[in-house]
């Protein structure tokens, strides 16, 4: 399957477009590739083309579309349906104005054409939208797997009229307008002939329905807005920026329409002792120059608990060790990353009188010539007061 192209790349607009510019350019590409303008063996490259940047612009038109995709790029619209993609925009407006309006009209019934059913405005209500969170946690907390309480105010349907936005079941009549179907008919005349175009009832807003005595709850809307506690459950090994989705925990739609979902990002906090890399932790062990030199068992504290290191003889400064298997957990897999040790001589920085003859000693057994470097005035003067 091809790689999606980027959206603000497809309508030709910087990063930093603003809504006027986006919808110019789209507009400016709409009118190239309408399908109606195209010849016959242009026809399928038009609607692809038409069907391409109708999606860029109704992702990046919507505030919190554009916000996902700015966000997590394409990765950000999995879970959206076509329908999602195209709900609520209203490209037939786009042409007001412009030219007239002639001969650009019933957008929404081409892409209804195009996506095999999917329709850029579809009559009634609509499920609610999603709603987005940020939980953070320690690396322990990631190494083991936590589940946490969060508390979010989100709408739900309303307990005294189930949704129905009445107060009760003979208030809610029929739309006399739509005659129920929440659409209105519209023909338009333009360059290619009349066109019908069906739009949302302006009366009843879709539904179809019309409530004569809203409950007093919710004042006919179906839904309130309340608080809630989410029990949110972190897999062992998640990283940060990893999303967690739980269904049904957003926003409530009108009147019954459906729940949106609730994202949880993971955001992980820095760890005094190690520092992660996908699976791997690396830390920092410091030895003496006496370990380092003769070898030695060491103590090294891992994630969840510790190990015993063996320093062989002769360890150089700012070598690495690894510890296959003491990392963090391999997401839904029953494996772990290692842990990278780097030691550290440590140099003492002050020696007893019995400490430097045994190092004189040493470095004339080793061959070395240690030349002493004469104390300055300066240096005595800080010496005798020392004593």
């Amino acid at each position: 399957m091809a790689e999606k192209r980027d959206y603000y790349e497809i309508l030709g607009v910087d990063k930093n477009a603003n809504e006027k510019e986006i919808k110019k350019a789209y507009r400016k590409l709409a009118m190239k590739y309408h399908p109606d303008k195209a010849e016959n063996d242009e026809k399928e490259e038009f609607t692809e083309k038409f069907k391409e940047i109708s999606e860029a612009y109704a992702v990046l038109s919507d505030a919190e579309k554009k916000q996902r995709y700015d966000q997590f790029g394409h990765a950000g619209m999995d879970g959206f349906s076509q329908e999602d993609i195209f709900r609520n925009v209203n490209f037939d407006d786009i042409f007001q104005g412009f030219g007239g309006g002639q001969g650009f009209g019933g957008i929404g019934d081409i892409l209804s054409e195009i996506f095999g059913g999917g329709s850029s405005r579809r009559a009634g209500p609509q499920r609610g939208s999603d709603l987005y969170k940020e939980i953070k946690i320690t690396l322990e907390e990631a190494s083991t797997g936590v589940e946490k309480d969060i508390t979010l105010n989100h709408d739900v349907v309303c307990s005294v009229c189930n949704g129905s936005g009445a107060e009760s079941g003979s208030d809610i009549e029929t739309c006399e307008v739509c005659r129920g179907s929440g659409q209105e008919r519209h023909i338009r005349n333009g360059l290619f002939g009349q066109q019908i175009v069906m739009s949302v009832c302006r009366t009843c807003h879709g539904t179809g329905k019309i409530i004569k005595n809203p409950c007093h709850k919710c004042n006919g809307k179906g839904i309130v807005n309340e608080p809630e506690t989410v029990n949110v459950k972190i897999p062992a090994g998640a990283e940060d920026g990893n999303r967690i989705r739980i269904p049904g925990y957003g926003n409530s739609g009108e009147f019954n329409s459906g729940y949106g979902d609730l994202y949880v990002s993971i955001h992980i906090k820095p760890h005094k002792d190690f520092e992660r890399s996908g699976s791997n932790l690396y830390t920092e062990k410091h030895i003496s120059f006496v370990q380092a030199c003769l070898g030695d068992k060491v103590d090294v504290k891992t994630i969840s608990d510790g190990v015993e290191l063996n320093i062989p003889p002769g360890t150089q400064s700012e070598s690495t060790f690894k510890l296959r298997g003491q990392g963090m957990p391999i997401l839904y897999r029953n494996s772990k990353g290692n842990l990278y040790v780097t030691v550290k001589v440590a140099v003492p920085q002050k020696l007893s009188d019995k400490q430097k003859s045994i190092l004189k000693e040493f470095s004339k057994v080793s061959g070395d010539e240690i030349k002493t470097i004469e104390k300055g005035f300066f240096d005595k003067v800080k010496e005798a007061i020392n004593h």
